[in-house]
């Protein structure tokens, strides 16, 4: 039964980012999130309301809110708009460098230490980075690709800093009511964001947008967040932080035997890299 649920943990989240990038093809990105967001933040209120969460109080509202406008829109909006212009496997990886960024966060604001382990993970993770952007320069770089590198590093930053802000609200704000509220908090920004700037929205869909999304709006934003706190109980943090290393891995196979997507050696190296980095990160901070 364990080894079922940490499988299927790893499925779900590892192919976010796959329909992620199906959607992402056809329709505007932010559009597409904007959307998206609207149609989770009932069905998480019904949730919600059934489970008889309660609302944050005090300065957790504002911890909450901060969570859901960078740890959740602004950095799924960077990931959706890299998606366009690198292999979804890609963008798994590099946005599995946030715990990297709260590494560094949490020792440059609040003067965490950091054993000798954790700062080899980093060197390595980063070594990694530097070992994927340095391939894919030598293979001819276009711009686009450049720009979504760029904008998911940039995404993991955001998403980094939600976690630091919303850290100290962490064990006074029950769970799916942390889910609600960063997530209609994100359905807000992503629809003021893609106003202006996501273009036309979309007018119609195909068959595999229209799967894509109910795949990520039904068995991502709903499922995969109720299987995350199942495996949270099961496995404990480190265990369960140590399972969405598989997430890029699964990504990277399921792009391409699914969408034909193909990836550099760069890539394979740099991605082992960085993830045997992050699991030396997480065993010095676990």
């Amino acid at each position: 039964m364990s080894l079922l649920l940490a499988a299927l943990y790893v499925l779900i989240w590892g192919s976010a980012f796959n329909a992620a990038r199906v959607v992402a093809l056809e329709w505007p990105p932010l559009w597409a999130l904007a959307i998206r967001f609207a149609l989770v933040v009932p069905l998480l209120w019904l949730l919600w309301r059934r489970l008889g969460g309660a609302l944050p109080q005090g300065a957790d509202r504002w911890r909450l809110a901060a969570m859901g406008a960078l740890g959740m829109g602004a950095y799924l909006a960077c990931s959706w708009v890299a998606s366009r212009h690198v292999p979804s496997g890609l963008v798994a990886l590099l946005a599995a460098t946030a715990p990297m960024f709260v590494a560094l966060g949490e020792r440059a604001l609040r003067g965490a230490r950091l054993p000798p382990l954790g700062w080899g993970g980093l060197a390595l993770g980063w070594l990694g980075v530097a070992v994927l952007g340095l391939g894919r320069a030598l293979d001819g770089l276009l711009a686009a690709e450049a720009w979504g590198i760029g904008l998911t590093l940039v995404g993991a930053l955001c998403q980094a800093a939600g976690l630091l802000a919303y850290a100290p609200a962490r064990g006074r704000v029950d769970p799916w009511s942390a889910n609600l509220g960063q997530t209609a908090v994100a359905a807000a920004l992503l629809l003021a964001l893609a106003l202006p700037f996501g273009g036309p929205a979309p007018a119609a869909a195909s068959v595999p947008v229209l799967l894509a999304m109910a795949w990520s709006i039904l068995v991502v934003g709903i499922g995969g967040y109720a299987l995350f706190f199942a495996v949270l109980r099961r496995f404990g943090p480190a265990r369960a932080a140590a399972l969405q290393l598989l997430a890029p891995p699964v990504a990277a196979l399921l792009g391409w035997a699914l969408l034909g997507e193909k990836l550099l050696p760069g890539d394979l190296l740099g991605g082992a890299l960085t993830l045997a980095g992050l699991l030396l990160l997480f065993r010095a901070r676990g």
